[in-house]
C-alpha cells in the first residue's frame, strides 16, 4: 500500500524544518515508469538566500532505522559556516523510500533497487558534481554504491560506521543476527518498535526523550515500519543472498577509487566495529581516518561530527573542488632497495646487517621472569635469528603494511622479532603492559593487527577479550592450549618456515614501520606512526649526540630504548628487573648489568633512578667500581630534579648525567647535563629546564590567552609562556586513525611548513617557555594548567617551591572550583609516608603556604601520588584535581 511524502513536522529538536522538502522523482529499476516522492532535507535554499557561491554538493544517506534527521547538525553547521564566509557546501540529506517522511512504496527494495534509487534522486536534483558522499549504516553502502556508479561526479566519500564487506569466517553482529532471526524479525522490527528503540540506545551517551522521539516520528505505526524490517532481511549473511553480488560490486569497486576519503568511527559500535573499519581501510588506504574513543554506532548524535566534516571540506577544498578530482587507482610501485632520501636512507637495521657475521655479544637479557637464566645473543646468533624469523613471516602470509603487535616481554626474542617484521615492511605495533588491560584492548582493537605475537599471559587476554589477529605464540605451547589460545604458529614454527628461505624487497624511507603507543597518562593512550626514514633518523640523532659506537655498552632500563641496541651496532642488556615496573630496579641490579656488558652508557627512567638511589646502600665495592666505568647516564621519560640527579652521579662519578626532554611522538628533542642544571639553577624561570634542541631540532612556544588556550602563533621569543611546538626529522608521521588529532596537533603550523616544506611541526601538549639562551623550560600539561581569575596557571613552578620544604617528598598543585575562577591546592607525598588521605597538619600546612607565591586554599597530604604506570613518574594531576575537590567538600578523604 502506497502512501504520500510528507514534510518533516516543525519544532523537532536541533531541526530547522525550512530545510525540509518533496522532490518528485521519476523511477528506476522496479519503479521505471514511475514517480516517486522524496522527503529530503536541503540547505540549498538558505544558501541562495546567503548569495554564496556553491563549492559543491554533500548527499548524506541515513542507514536503518533512523533518517534524514540524523543529519540536522551537518545542515545548520555548513549554514552557519557559509555565513561566516566559508565554503557554502549544499547539503542534501535524503530520505530512502519506504523510510523517514518518504512515500511508502510497498515495494520490497533491495540493495542494488536502493542504488538505483538514489541514482535517480539525483539525477532529478541534476547534480552533476563536484558530489561528496556522506553515509552512514546502511546509508554508507547505499553512497558508496551511488560512488562507485558515478565516477563523473564523485569528489569524494565521507563514511560513519559502515560495512561493504562480511569478513570469511566472522558471524555477523549479534543484534543484526537476533533482529533477522526467523520469528524474530517482523515482531522485533515492524510489529513493534524493539529494533528502533535498540538502535537509539546505541548512543553514548544516552539521548534525550524529545530527540529519541523525533527520531520515533516517522514510524508511529507498523505499516510506516515495514521497510526497517525490510532492510534487515537485505542483510547479505551469505553468498546465496539476493543482495550479495550488489555488496561484492560496490566493495570490489571501492577499491578502485582514488577520490579524498574521510571515515569518522565510533569503536564501542556492537554493529560496525573495528573489523569493519580495517576493511575499508584497507580498500581505501589513502582514507583519513578518525575513531572517537567511547563513542558508539550513533557516532552523529556521540561526538561533534559535523566539524570534523567541514574542517575537512576546507583542508581538501582544493583537491574536491578541482576538475581533475577523480582516477582509478593504480596499485603502489615496490619500493626498491635503491630509493633514496635527502640525505641517504640508511635502513634501520644496517646495525645489524653490519655485524651479521659477528660473534661478540649484542643482547644479554638479565630480566627476572621466574628460574630463567640469563641469557646471552651474539651478533651473529640474532642475524640469523632476524632473517629466519623474517623469511618465515613471509612465508606465512605477512606482508608489507600488515600490522603486527608485539605482545612480549623485551629481551633477544622481542629485539629479533621487531628487527625481523621491520626488514620484511610489516609494521610493528608496540603496546606495553604499562597500559593496564583496558588499555591494551583499547590499543590492540585500535590498531586492529593483522597477527599478534605473543606470551601466554598476552594470548590469554587477545582469546577472552576478542582482540584480532592470527596468533603466534612467543614458545612453543602443547597442542590442546594452542588450540585453545586460537595460536596458529608458535616462533620455532615461524623459524622452520624461514629455514632457506628468501627475503622480500625490503621497505623504503616513507614506507610505515612502527606504531607506538603513548603511555596514556593524560587520556587514553595514542598510537604513534613512524615511517622507516623517521626511525633511522631517531637512531642517527642518538648516536651522535651521545656519541654510540659499536664499542659501547648499553645498560637500557628504559624499554624503548632497549629495542634500538641492534640498530645502533652497540651491545645493550636489560638488567634484572620487571620491565613493565620501572621503580623495581635496584642500584645492585644496574651495577650488575654494567660489568656484564662493560656499559659505557646507562639508560633509566625517572622513576628507576628513584629506586637506584633509595637501594644503593646495598652496593659492595665492586659495583661502585663498575659504576665508576659509567661515562653517559640518561633519565628520559620525564623531567626530574637536580636533587635526583646529582644523588644518581654519586653513584657514576665519572658520567655525564644527561636528562633528554621528548615524548613518543618525537623521542628526543631537547638535552640538559648536570652542569646545565646546576648552570640553570640561579635563573628567575619557573619550571624544570631541559635544555637546547638537539641537532636540527626546532622548539617554539604558542602562548596562552587569558582562558588558557595555546592560540598564539608559535615564536622564539623568550618569556612566553605558552605551549611547546617542536619539529625534528625523527618527528612522527601522524597518528594511527585519529586525523581530528592530527590536525589539533598541527593547528597554527601553517606558516612555519609554508616557509620549509620539508619541515614538520607537533603541537606537544606541554606547558613551558623559551629563556634568552634558547633552553626550554616545562611548566606542566596543557590539561593541568589552572585557569584562575588572574590568568593560566602552570603547576610546575609552584610544585618546585613545595617541594623545598622540609618533609615534602613530591607536590602536585591542582584547581578546584569554577573554570577561570579556579583555586589553587596543594597534594602532597611526604618523608615519612602519610598513614592516610587527608588535611595536612597545621605545621606542614604553614610551612608549605609560606614557601609558596600562589594563595593555596588547602594542602592534602597523601600516602603516594597516583602516577602513570609505564614511567611511574607522570603525576596525574587531573585525576588529583577531582580528588581533592571531593575531599574539600567533604566526602571521606580515601587514596586517589
Amino acid at each position: 500500500m502506497s502512501e504520500r511524502a510528507a514534510l518533516a513536522p516543525p519544532r523537532l529538536p536541533g531541526l530547522d524544518a525550512r530545510f525540509s522538502r518533496i522532490v518528485a522523482v521519476p523511477g528506476a529499476g522496479a519503479d521505471a515508469g514511475l514517480v516517486r516522492e522524496w522527503h529530503c532535507l536541503d540547505t540549498g535554499a538558505q544558501l541562495a538566500q546567503l548569495g554564496a557561491p556553491i563549492a559543491g554538493t554533500i548527499v548524506a544517506v541515513h542507514g536503518n532505522p533512523t533518517w534524514s534527521y540524523l543529519w540536522r547538525h551537518l545542515l545548520t553547521a555548513s549554514v552557519r559556516a557559509a555565513a561566516e564566509g566559508a565554503s557554502a557546501w549544499r547539503v542534501v540529506a535524503v530520505d530512502q523510500l519506504d523510510m523517514g517522511f518518504s512515500e511508502r512504496t510497498g515495494v520490497d527494495r533491495t540493495l542494488a533497487q536502493r542504488v538505483a534509487d538514489l541514482g535517480a534522486f539525483t539525477d532529478a536534483l541534476a547534480l552533476d558534481g563536484p558530489v561528496v558522499t556522506l553515509g552512514h549504516d546502511w546509508g554508507g553502502v547505499v553512497s558508496l554504491g551511488w560512488a562507485v556508479d558515478h565516477p563523473e561526479s564523485l569528489a569524494g566519500i565521507m563514511l560513519l560506521n559502515t560495512a561493504v564487506h562480511q569478513p570469511d569466517g566472522a558471524p555477523v553482529p549479534g543484534l543484526l543476527r537476533l533482529a533477522g532471526a526467523r520469528g524474530v524479525l517482523a515482531a522485533s522490527t515492524v510489529a513493534t518498535t524493539a529494533f528502533l528503540d535498540t538502535t537509539l540506545a546505541l548512543a553514548s551517551p544516552a539521548l534525550d526523550a524529545a530527540t529519541k522521539d523525533a527520531y520515533r516520528a516517522p514510524y508511529r505505526s507498523a505499516a510506516r515500519r515495514r521497510a526497517i524490517g525490510g532492510f534487515v532481511a537485505e542483510i547479505p549473511a551469505s553468498g546465496s543472498h539476493r543482495s550479495h553480488a550488489e555488496l561484492e560490486r560496490i566493495a570490489s569497486g571501492v577499491a578502485r577509487l582514488d577520490v579524498p576519503a574521510l571515515m569518522l568511527w565510533g569503536p564501542n559500535d556492537p554493529i560496525f566495529g573495528d573489523r569493519y573499519l580495517d576493511d575499508l581501510v584497507d580498500r581505501l588506504p589513502h582514507a583519513d581516518v578518525h575513531r572517537f574513543e567511547g563513542a558508539s554506532h550513533l557516532v552523529a548524535e556521540d561526538r561533534p561530527y559535523a566539524d570534523a566534516l567541514l574542517a575537512w571540506l576546507g583542508r581538501n577544498s582544493d583537491r574536491l573542488t578541482g576538475d581533475d578530482h577523480t582516477s582509478a587507482r593504480q596499485p603502489p610501485a615496490a619500493t626498491s632497495p635503491t630509493d633514496t632520501a635527502d640525505p641517504p636512507f640508511v635502513p634501520i637495521w644496517h646495525g645489524l646487517d653490519r655485524r651479521h657475521a659477528d660473534e661478540d655479544i649484542a643482547i644479554v637479557d638479565m630480566s627476572s621472569r621466574g628460574a630463567r637464566p640469563m641469557r646471552r645473543v651474539s651478533w651473529r646468533q640474532l642475524d640469523d635469528r632476524v632473517r629466519r624469523l623474517a623469511a618465515g613471516l613471509h612465508a606465512a602470509g605477512v606482508r608489507r603494511g600488515d600490522r603486527v603487535s608485539l605482545l612480549v616481554q623485551p629481551g633477544p626474542t622481542l629485539s629479533a622479532v621487531v628487527y625481523a617484521c621491520l626488514r620484511i615492511g610489516a609494521v610493528v605495533v608496540v603496546a606495553d603492559a604499562g597500559l593496564g588491560i583496558r588499555g591494551l584492548t583499547r590499543a590492540v582493537r585500535g590498531s586492529w593487527p593483522d597477527v599478534i605475537i605473543g606470551e601466554v599471559p598476552g594470548l590469554t587476554a587477545a582469546r577472552a577479550l576478542g582482540w584480532p589477529g592470527t596468533r603466534i605464540s612467543a614458545a612453543p605451547l602443547p597442542a590442546v592450549a594452542a588450540k585453545a589460545l586460537g595460536v596458529s604458529y608458535s616462533l620455532q614454527d615461524i623459524l622452520r618456515l624461514g629455514d632457506g628461505g628468501s627475503l622480500p624487497i625490503p621497505p623504503g624511507p616513507a614506507d610505515e614501520a612502527a606504531i607506538l603507543f603513548t603511555s596514556g597518562s593524560t587520556g587514553p593512550a595514542k598510537g604513534v606512526a613512524y615511517t622507516h626514514a623517521q626511525l633511522s633518523a631517531l637512531r642517527d640523532v642518538l648516536a651522535s649526540h651521545f656519541e654510540v659506537s659499536s664499542e659501547t655498552g648499553l645498560v637500557t632500563g628504559f624499554a624503548p630504548f632497549a629495542l634500538l641496541g641492534p640498530a645502533l651496532g652497540a651491545r645493550s642488556v636489560t638488567p634484572d628487573m620487571d620491565v613493565s615496573s620501572p621503580r623495581t630496579l635496584t642500584a645492585k641490579a644496574v651495577a650488575d648489568a654494567v660489568r656484564e656488558s662493560d656499559a659505557r652508557i646507562v639508560f633509566l627512567s625517572p622513576a628507576a633512578i628513584l629506586n637506584v638511589v633509595d637501594t644503593a646502600a646495598a652496593l659492595t665495592a665492586e659495583d661502585r667500581v663498575a659504576l665508576g666505568r659509567v661515562r653517559t647516564f640518561l633519565s628520559t621519560g620525564a623531567p626530574i630534579s637536580a636533587q635526583l640527579l646529582e644523588a644518581a652521579a654519586q653513584l657514576m662519578p665519572n658520567a655525564t648525567p644527561h636528562t633528554p626532554y621528548g615524548m613518543t611522538e618525537c623521542l628526543l628533542v631537547t638535552d640538559i647535563t648536570l652542569a646545565g642544571v646546576h648552570a640553570a639553577a640561579d635563573a628567575p624561570d619557573a619550571g624544570v629546564c631541559v635544555g637546547s634542541p638537539i641537532g636540527s631540532n626546532r622548539v617554539l612556544i604558542s602562548a596562552l590567552d587569558p582562558d588558557g588556550r595555546a592560540s598564539g602563533a608559535p615564536t622564539a621569543e623568550p618569556g612566553v609562556l605558552g605551549e611547546i611546538v617542536v619539529s625534528a626529522s625523527h618527528l612522527k608521521a601522524h597518528y594511527d586513525r585519529l586525523w581530528i588529532t592530527d590536525q589539533a596537533a598541527a593547528r597554527h603550523t601553517e606558516r612555519l611548513e609554508s616557509s620549509d616544506p620539508a619541515v614538520r611541526w607537533h603541537r606537544t601538549g606541554d606547558v613551558g617557555h623559551l629563556d634568552a639562551s634558547g633552553r626550554l623550560w616545562i611548566e606542566g600539561r596543557l590539561p593541568h594548567l589552572i585557569v584562575t581569575a588572574d590568568g593560566p596557571l602552570a603547576p610546575v613552578g609552584p610544585e618546585q617551591q613545595v617541594e623545598r620544604v622540609d618533609g615534602v617528598r613530591r607536590a602536585a598543585v591542582v584547581g578546584v572550583g569554577p573554570e577561570g575562577l579556579r583555586q589553587t591546592v596543594a597534594v602532597l607525598e611526604t618523608v615519612p609516608a602519610a598513614a592516610r588521605a587527608g588535611l595536612a597538619s597545621a605545621d606542614l600546612s604553614r610551612a608549605v603556604r609560606a614557601s609558596s607565591a600562589v594563595p593555596l586554599v588547602a594542602v592534602l597530604v597523601v600516602p603516594r601520588l597516583p602516577t602513570d604506570i609505564r614511567h611511574n613518574s607522570k603525576i596525574d594531576r587531573s585525576r588529583l584535581s577531582a580528588w581533592a575537590e571531593r575531599t574539600l567538600a567533604g566526602t571521606r578523604p580515601v587514596a586517589p
